[in-house]
């Protein structure tokens, strides 16, 4: 039987890394909450900015803990045409479960937004004061990561 768990590394950084957004989900309660982000990440640790305020906050203020999901190569499979239960997507995804944390030290948020810059465009940037102090940088440190591959 096919092994579907992703358990390298290596393996769940590319995944990351190929991913263009991913969701911050966190619970309100007992209610689920997710938002769509874009991100940076570098040795366990994933970076998100933000405006400064918003749902998102007043939900971390409650309860901090926090999965981050990306998913990439997603694709239709079909093995029979005519049959609908052979219909499946085909992806891999990452889930990492950790805890938000605000940067608020003024190199630290460059550092974090370099990081998100790099996750896009490959390059760091020079920012003015204003803008850094106008935006909200996160960090989670990941606890753990569970990885997942479906049809590859």
């Amino acid at each position: 039987m096919k092994k579907f768990t992703i358990e390298s590394q290596s393996e769940i950084d590319e995944i990351i890394r190929k991913a263009k957004v991913c969701t911050l989900s966190m619970t309100d309660g007992e209610t689920p909450y997710a938002v769509p982000m874009n991100f940076g990440y570098r040795d366990g640790v994933i970076y998100l900015h933000s405006a400064p305020t918003g749902k998102k906050f007043d939900v971390l203020e409650k309860i901090n803990q926090v999965c981050i999901s990306f998913y990439v190569d997603e694709a239709m499979n079909i093995r029979h045409e005519k049959v609908a239960c052979s219909y499946s997507m085909k992806f891999r995804s990452v889930l990492a479960f950790g805890k938000l944390e605000d940067i608020t030290d003024f190199d630290d948020k460059v550092k974090g937004m370099n990081e998100i810059m790099l996750q896009y465009t490959g390059k760091t940037f020079d920012y003015n004061a204003p803008a850094i102090k106008g935006v909200r940088v996160m960090k989670v440190n990941v606890e753990k990561f569970t990885a997942f591959n479906r049809g590859y």
